[in-house]
């Protein structure tokens, strides 16, 4: 596999995540290309980033040029670089860290005794079955039509205008195209939107499942790596002037895997440089409702920008089961997404939608229960890895269901092998990585009961324990730096 250049990183910025590269040592070829390997691993130089210029980046470390040239050398050696005359140098990964790269995003256990940490997902609300059997009542009204709702039903589509005009985002029901989740609803705009070889630009890490659709379509991801407090909006906004991306998929409320948010100034931000380059941007609100910090949320992106079209899920809030989303947009453009929908579907089973119809009608009640479930077993979760695995390092999450965690060393797709063989399944940095690298890092969700949670922490750390790093703390126990 090849990569074609993408996005440029600039000498002043390349400096800036470098750090402390060669310490109190002189500087040397061997410790440059050392830093620069490892910020491919971590993905923070994703794979196609172009590098800078040899004198600009000579300059920007304040070291000789011979010795820039040393190191892209031992890069190319490595494979973590290559090169092309009057292209100037990108960064790529070898071949064997991109043969662990594992495509798709969760693989259900079909092990009943393996606890599964692959999926950041809930089981159904107690609220459900009664929802059920309320629906099956109404179910009955629906069966002298045909059956085919395109659009969604009209009682659902209000109840989620509704629920964005609550949120302070003014919406009718001609705004809103149930799906069937919002992962078919980020598929259906992808078919409208781009072509097999355009570019579509990303977060890193980001979604799995959006990354298979991406690729499925044969489009190309762009990725922009996130940073420690969320997104980089100076290196967002470059790169979406350096590679003019057809579309751009974010998670700005509580991104997946981090967990983080995107603030308003953020979001002004971020509406700007969708204007300034014309960029229209899917806004992956899977999350929005799972907010942990008790605060007043930020308005949607919608009440920022025209260009962002909102895709929702029933998954998160309620359950995956459902299978139900939707997309929030114009008229015009529902009323297209309609007629493309066509080629795919004609519409979203009636039994689910009144199902959700019912649980919509008493949601904040149910979401405040569910918001304090999640609180409770994401700190129980912390209590753990402090105690089982206590040289992890995270980030505590504004929402969503899972920790970002970094394990301190590049292993996660070894030890998420050695966590099935004691009975847990993990989904490893990979998966969230666009080209490979993240194997420093590993999503730990906090959807299962806190007895569950606590007993798959303890067979995470006995798999870590049994890796072979040879006598003494492994490197995944090991102090960190």
């Amino acid at each position: 596999m090849s990569f074609t250049p993408s996005a440029h990183i600039h000498g002043h910025k390349l400096v800036e995540l470098l750090g402390s590269w060669h310490g109190t040592a002189r500087p040397s070829s061997q410790a440059l290309a050392a830093a620069l390997r490892q910020l491919a691993l971590d993905g923070r130089l994703p794979p196609g980033t172009r590098l800078p210029a040899e004198r600009e980046l000579a300059d920007a470390l304040g070291v000789s040029r011979t010795l820039v040239a040393r190191t892209l050398d031992r890069l190319r050696e490595e494979g973590f670089a290559a090169s092309r005359r009057g292209a100037g140098s990108w960064v790529k990964l070898p071949d064997r860290e991109r043969d662990n790269e594992s495509h798709g995003g969760w693989f259900p256990a079909a092990d009943s005794e393996v606890l599964n940490l692959a999926q950041a997902t809930p089981s159904a609300p107690p609220e459900l079955c009664a929802a059920v059997d309320r629906a099956r009542l109404r179910f009955a009204e629906q069966l002298s039509s045909h059956g085919y709702q395109p659009h969604g039903l009209p009682e659902l589509r209000e109840q989620i205008a509704e629920r964005y005009a609550k949120r302070g985002l003014p919406t009718n029901p001609d705004q809103i195209l149930v799906t069937s989740g919002a992962q078919h609803g980020f598929a259906l705009l992808l078919r409208m939107l781009v072509s097999p070889g355009e570019r579509v630009l990303v977060e890193h890490p980001t979604y799995p499942n959006a990354l298979e659709a991406i690729r499925g379509l044969n489009a190309a991801p762009v990725a922009v790596p996130m940073v420690a407090d969320g997104w980089d909006l100076e290196l967002l906004a470059a790169s979406l002037r350096q590679t003019s991306p057809r579309l751009a998929y974010l998670i700005p409320d509580f991104h997946n895997p981090t967990g983080i948010r995107l603030d308003a100034a953020g979001r002004e931000r971020l509406a700007r440089e969708l204007a300034r380059t014309c960029t229209t941007a899917v806004i992956d609100e899977t999350l929005a409702e799972i907010d942990l910090t008790g605060d007043d949320a930020p308005l949607p992106m919608a009440s920022f920008t025209d260009r962002a079209l909102l895709v929702g899920s029933a998954s998160k809030s309620f359950w995956g089961g459902l299978r139900l989303g939707w997309i929030r947009a114009s008229e015009d453009f529902v009323q297209r997404a309609v007629v493309g929908r066509a080629a795919v579907d004609l519409g979203s089973p009636v039994l689910e939608q009144l199902v959700l119809a019912e649980l919509l009608v008493d949601a904040d009640r149910l979401l405040e229960r569910r918001r304090a479930e999640s609180i409770e077993r994401r700190d129980h979760l912390i209590a753990v890895l402090s105690e089982h695995l206590p040289h992890w390092r995270f980030r505590v999450p504004d929402g969503g269901l899972s920790l970002w965690c970094d394990i301190g060393a590049p292993v996660s797709s070894r030890l998420s092998v050695a966590a099935e063989q004691h009975g847990v399944r993990v989904a490893p940095g990979v998966r969230f990585s666009v080209h490979g690298s993240l194997e420093r890092w590993m999503r730990v969700p906090y959807t299962l009961p806190v007895d569950q949670l606590e007993e798959a922490i303890r067979r995470l750390a006995a798999a870590a324990s049994s890796m072979p790093d040879g006598p003494g703390p492994t490197a995944l126990t090991a102090p960190l730096a």
